[in-house]
């Protein structure tokens, strides 16, 4: 019987260093048997890295670890899996054309002689361990089929099947709808009473207080503290993350549409990269004066929803204006007629990141920096330089790389770039993903500043606290339609969840709400 006086795991004074650069300043932190152990941070504060150290992804520079009071040093990921540390990571590592049971078993294979894979024993051992733990998975489907509740468990599943007693999930519910959210939540909580530890790694408060035992705070790479889950709000945990005190929700107004449609979408219909209808006859429309959100779990149409609107991808069916002007078929054109984009691939779509800071931030806005036949580039560089401060680019100059920024950092400067064009139309694509508390305040009070001074704001976000915070009318999306029209002060979580999940599909109507009306559906 393990002494449960004894940390399962014990860091301290961990030190890394990259280059000159310390990205961890003496950290240290104890988990407990049995525990469900909250990490909280802003972006770039060390969490991901500190639990990578522990997990043999990086090597330490300094600093001890004891893993159930012996000293451990994990040269790789095989060395801490051997010892019972699983990680889940947040992008799920899964191959979509093999069934539950092969991804499982995927590096352990159980075999028959002459080295052949005995199928039959690894589906009886995955049955066995997914009741075992009340996963309730089918050895045979196809990951490809699965819902993403359903593919999260087979990543918890993979780490339970090679016998992992402490489980690091890392931004777990990023995708989840708050159905699946509340059934990972009961799935952890039986681990624990088990004997499991779990370290929940989480930008989402409101669930961290909803399901941890102990939360540990970082902040610039220290652990400035760790508190029992126990007469602490969400707005206390936020202050020592950011160092100051921050706004949860959006403070503004109630909006006032102006009724001109500068986003009109009818009729939509585009395929996706396999030649499926991912947008399926979709129709909706975004006022000047208001901030519409689409909610829906990933996969079902928003991507490619988004892409037509932006000129990135020709639709096969259907009609879009923006700010009164028919769709172009090329993004230049749609900017011109008045649209702001801020992609959710900034790497790819958003940045060059090879380019300097300067120069990404000025793309979209070259007309203003003419002198004469020249381009004045002292004056686009100071004007990069106020946008640095702006909007707190950590660790920017105006000459340095986009690409040597953290992505948070890199979201910052594609927003900043975005939001002070002179555009009527801002479509805002998962604006916060990567970006620390105090930033999202910011960035949600500039949106909501738009709206106030007559643009049209349509914001597209995984993260449904997001959704409901910012937006006066919430769309949900399910298998490329548009399901529900919600008044988002009229809503919640759990309504907006069971659209998501399909279990109240209905077309919708998706114009302006009347003032009395909740939904119309």
């Amino acid at each position: 019987m393990p002494d449960a006086s004894v940390p399962v795991v014990s860091m301290r004074n961990i030190v890394k260093r990259f280059g000159n650069f310390t990205a961890i300043h003496s950290a240290s932190m104890d988990i407990r048997r049995g525990e469900i152990h909250a990490l909280v941070g802003e972006n770039g504060a060390g969490k991901s890295t500190l639990m990578n150290i522990l997990y043999g992804l990086l090597p330490r520079t300094d600093g001890d670890i004891d893993l159930r009071g012996e000293p451990v040093r994990f040269a790789n990921p095989k060395e801490a899996i051997a010892l019972g540390i699983g990680m889940v990571h947040q992008h799920f590592k899964l191959a979509p054309s093999f069934t539950v049971a092969e991804n499982i078993i995927l590096g352990s294979e159980p075999l028959k002689s002459f080295g052949r894979l005995d199928r039959i024993r690894a589906e009886r051992e995955t049955k066995a361990i997914s009741e075992r733990f009340g996963l309730n998975l089918d050895p045979r489907a196809i990951i490809a089929t699965l819902p993403v509740g359903l593919r999260q468990r087979v990543e918890i599943l993979k780490a339970l099947y090679r016998e992992a007693e402490i489980l690091i999930l890392d931004e777990p519910t990023a995708v989840l709808t708050p159905q699946e959210t509340r059934e990972l939540f009961a799935t952890m909580r039986s681990l624990a009473d088990s004997g499991h530890s779990i370290i929940f790694i989480t930008h989402k408060l409101r669930e961290v207080l909803a399901v941890s035992d102990r939360i540990s705070v970082m902040r610039q790479g220290r652990i400035l503290s760790t508190i029992d889950n126990k007469n602490v709000t969400a707005q206390e945990i936020a202050s020592l993350m950011v160092g100051r005190s921050v706004l949860l929700r959006v403070a503004k107004n109630e909006a006032k549409p102006t009724g001109e449609l500068l986003l009109d979408v009818k009729g939509l219909t585009a395929l996706g990269e396999r030649g499926e209808t991912a947008v399926d006859n979709l129709s909706l429309s975004v006022s000047a004066g208001e901030i519409v959100g689409l909610a829906g779990v990933q996969g079902n149409g928003q991507d490619e929803l988004v892409e037509c609107i932006a000129g990135l991808r020709r639709p096969v069916g259907g009609q879009v204006q923006i700010c009164g002007t028919p769709l172009r078929p090329n993004p230049r054109g749609n900017r011109e007629a008045g649209l702001a984009y801020i992609p959710a691939d900034r790497g790819d779509l958003g940045l060059s990141l090879e380019s300097s800071i300067w120069e990404n931030m000025t793309v979209g806005h070259l007309g203003k920096f003419k002198a004469g036949p020249f381009f004045a580039a002292t004056r686009a560089k100071q004007r990069a330089a106020e946008l640095i401060a702006r909007f707190d680019v950590r660790g920017a100059t105006p000459d340095k790389a986009a690409g040597s920024l953290s992505g948070g950092n890199q979201q910052k400067v594609q927003i900043a770039r975005e939001l002070t064009r002179d555009a009527r139309l801002i479509i805002a694509e998962q604006p916060s993903q990567g970006v620390d508390i105090g930033a999202i305040e910011a960035i949600h009070r500039t949106l909501v500043e738009m709206r106030d001074a007559g643009r049209a704001v349509f914001v597209v976000s995984a993260d449904l606290d997001e959704v409901l915070s910012i937006s006066d009318r919430v769309l949900v999306i399910y298998r490329g339609r548009i399901v529900a029209n919600l008044k988002a002060a009229d809503t919640d979580a759990e309504e907006v969840g069971r659209y998501m999940g399909g279990l109240d599909e209905e077309p919708a109507s998706v114009g302006a709400l009347p003032k009395e009306t909740q939904h119309v559906v």
